[in-house]
């Protein structure tokens, strides 16, 4: 089922009742922003599968940050410049890049999983490479206080610069994963991705508890 973001912002999360998982995709600027967070809100708080790609995983870490952390007002300087708490933002090496262009971080990146994560887990390997089409970046300036309060960040790039996956413990959410890549640029009819495949598997069994 696929639901426009502005309806959740409007009329709030009643049509997600009865899912057995929920994917935010990526996607840029400002539009549906604040459905998605309500979306990605509901799926924490009533134990729904959740994937989140690009986008999705950004909105993802302005959720918690707001409702988990206590910042209130967390968001992405993309499309809140001017917020209290840019979570997402451009890295420093990319502030003074005038042309979008230069900004973008494209194509195939490595990726190292932390032990013992979902991710981990799906891929059943410590280091993937994964596609990216993307601008902004988790802002390190907060991880250890995500960190604190029970996000878990399970893929790192190699040298630990950058945030590539996150995701709540095993004995807080059942499947709750986020990426900045997009796996979709890799999934295939007869070989689906392993996040996807993790995503439904972890549906099948939240159907299947009722």
């Amino acid at each position: 089922t696929f639901i426009e973001a502005e309806i959740l912002e409007k009329e709030g999360t009643d049509c997600l009742k009865g899912m057995d998982a929920i994917l935010v995709p990526g996607g840029f600027g400002k539009r549906g922003t604040e459905g998605k967070i309500k979306a990605i809100e509901y799926a924490r708080k009533n134990d729904i599968p959740y994937l989140g790609i690009c986008l999705g995983m950004q909105v993802a870490v302005c959720e918690f940050a707001r409702n988990v952390v206590g910042l209130a007002g967390a968001s992405s300087s993309e499309f809140d410049p001017d917020g209290p708490f840019s979570v997402i933002d451009l890295m420093s090496s990319q502030e003074d890049v005038t042309e979008k262009g230069g900004t973008m971080r494209l194509g195939a990146y490595p990726c190292k999983l932390a032990a013992d994560t979902l991710a981990r887990e799906a891929y059943g390997e410590e280091l993937v490479y994964e596609r990216h089409r993307h601008r902004f970046e988790f802002n390190n300036a907060f991880r250890d206080q995500l960190e604190d309060a029970g996000l878990v960040i399970s893929g790192l790039s190699p040298d630990e610069r950058l945030v590539e996956m996150v995701e709540l413990p095993r004995d807080v959410h059942p499947w709750y994963v986020a990426t900045q890549a997009h796996p979709e640029f890799k999934s295939r009819p007869n070989k689906a991705h392993p996040l996807f495949k993790g995503l439904i598997s972890a549906a099948l069994r939240h159907a299947e508890r009722g």
